[in-house]
């Protein structure tokens, strides 16, 4: 048992995953009744999230000396955000378009005759507008990312133009920085269980036999998320990172096994931010700019690729035909979702409602892919961390913000883990880096 807990945060993770998918199967009732401890710990991760994604992004704004690198990286980032997103609609349009030749989606499905929706669907409009916080308090208190993010980044710029006379404001923030970093390392410490407790309730719910009515529009949500890694990722680093994409994706496996396993960009972001400037090199302040900014404004799985085969799904179930300007609806709306996706369990679902009301399909279809939305939400939450890597890389590299003696062609994973996550933590270390 010490020597279980001397491994490296990574390997508890793993393990503990695999253990998960084995004790769900043989130990359904024993699994279903850790579910709270699982639960337990997203809400931990929530309680943390807001207050760290403030202090971190504030602290990683003004850690950029020069007003006019930060407003290019800025640029930089959003825009690659933006061109993956697009890539990563197109992706699930094409998947979901060959579903007449690679699936057969009415094989054993059963639509539900009720289904009550008592969100509201805003538009586009409302969406957008929503980004700007009217009370900043209230929107930290209600767990609204996407407005806490654009309040750091305005506070952050804020300091850079007051000068000398907010140094007092910048030793305080960077303060409540390493504090918030030392909670988050608390909560970290006990992911394995998280991990293990949410994986067996989940293997013990759905089983195997349940999910195979579904078991190919899963399939192609994997499809399309492999796909666009794969593709557009990999061809990122290749020709723009100048990295081999293998030697990439082991460098960040660590963030990918988390997201896999939380379905969280939140919950994964002190690892997303670890890979990036440990792993690949990476500016320190750099690295947490894009880790904080990703989390919220970077889906390609949720808000990209899913939407797109979702609404198609939909669609060929109900029997609604769609035409090539319902597929460009689809494919804007998946990328204006993918830039305002919360990185938290099960937000997909809520974007998808957009996507939907926006071709006019049933919101009911929803009820069809809800069952099933924690096993999808796997893959597409590993595809956003990514996503938020490769940009990081990217860019940096084209800023010359990678440290050059990192090794290209060849990776000793092992030797990336022995330095324990719970004694050096990422924050302590430089969430506010200097550019």
């Amino acid at each position: 048992m010490t020597r279980l807990f001397s491994l490296s945060l990574s390997k508890q993770i793993f393990i503990a995953f695999v253990l998960a998918v084995i004790v769900g199967l043989l130990f359904k009732d024993f699994s279903l009744a850790i579910k709270p401890l699982g639960t337990a710990y997203i809400n931990a991760i929530k309680m943390v999230v807001v207050p760290l994604l403030f202090f971190s992004i504030v602290s990683s704004i003004f850690s950029f000396s020069d007003p006019e690198k930060l407003k290019r990286l800025g640029l930089k980032t959003i825009g690659v955000f933006l061109l993956t997103a697009f890539i990563a609609s197109l992706i699930g349009l094409s998947v979901g378009l060959s579903s007449g030749t690679l699936f057969d989606w009415d094989s054993g499905i059963q639509i539900a005759t009720v289904y009550e929706n008592k969100k509201v669907i805003p538009n586009i409009g409302d969406v957008l507008s929503g980004f700007i916080p009217s009370n900043i308090i209230a929107s930290m208190a209600d767990g609204k990312v996407i407005p806490v993010v654009v309040f750091s980044i305005l506070l952050g710029i804020s300091v850079i133009k007051t000068g000398a006379s907010a140094t007092p404001f910048k030793a305080f923030i960077v303060s409540a920085n390493d504090v918030m970093a030392s909670l988050m390392r608390i909560v970290l410490a006990v992911t394995p269980i998280g991990v293990f407790a949410i994986m067996a309730s989940t293997v013990a719910k759905f089983g195997l036999e349940t999910l195979m009515p579904l078991s190919q529009f899963i399939l192609a949500v994997y499809i399309g998320c492999l796909l666009h890694i794969a593709l557009t990722y990999s061809g990122l680093v290749y020709f723009w990172g100048k990295m081999n994409p293998v030697t990439f994706f082991k460098h960040i496996f660590e963030a990918q096994i988390t997201a896999y396993s939380t379905c969280s960009s939140y919950a994964t972001l002190p690892v997303t931010t670890k890979v990036i400037s440990e792993n690949l090199k990476v500016e320190k302040g750099y690295a947490s700019f894009v880790a904080n900014i990703g989390s919220s404004a970077n889906m390609d799985g949720c808000g990209g690729i899913y939407p797109a085969i979702a609404a198609i799904f939909i669609a060929h179930i109900y029997g609604i035909p769609l035409d090539m300007t319902d597929y460009a609806i689809i494919s804007f709306t998946a990328v204006i979702s993918s830039i305002g996706t919360a990185g938290v369990p099960g937000a997909a679902l809520v974007m998808l409602t957009v996507t939907l009301n926006a071709v006019g399909l049933p919101l009911e279809g929803i009820a069809l892919v809800a069952a099933i939305d924690r096993i999808i939400d796997m893959m597409r939450t590993a595809t956003n961390i990514t996503g938020d890597a490769v940009t990081a890389f990217i860019v940096a590299k084209s800023e010359g913000l990678v440290d050059d003696n990192l090794v290209n062609d060849s990776l000793d994973y092992d030797s990336l883990d022995d330095d324990s996550f719970l004694e050096e933590s990422l924050v302590n270390e430089g969430f506010a880096g200097k550019v």
